[in-house]
């Protein structure tokens, strides 16, 4: 694998530097644009761009009040499990 320091935060990074892993075949969730695919973004990981079939296909989303919310990574669902209501007002 090939890996590469970026100086970003990220909830399933653990710092303030995240590790960037080669995809290697993996699926890219945040990959895709408005033009080819239904686009949100993350509530925990607030303004991260996620592509609503991707994250539906790895079961990165829950259900809560009605709604659906959408992860950027498997990190972030245990987050919103924690405290649904304050994560799901990050998207209102």
């Amino acid at each position: 694998m090939t890996e590469q320091t970026l100086p970003t935060a990220s909830c399933c990074g653990g710092g303030a530097k995240a590790t960037a892993v080669a995809a290697e075949g993996r699926t890219d969730l945040l990959g895709g644009s408005a033009a080819d695919a239904e686009m949100t973004t993350c509530p925990v990981m607030v303004g991260s761009p996620v592509n609503k079939a991707k994250a539906v296909e790895a079961g990165l989303y829950r259900d809560f009040e009605g709604e659906r919310y959408f992860f950027c990574c498997a990190g972030c669902g245990p987050a919103f499990d924690a405290d649904p209501a304050k994560y799901a007002a990050n998207m209102a």
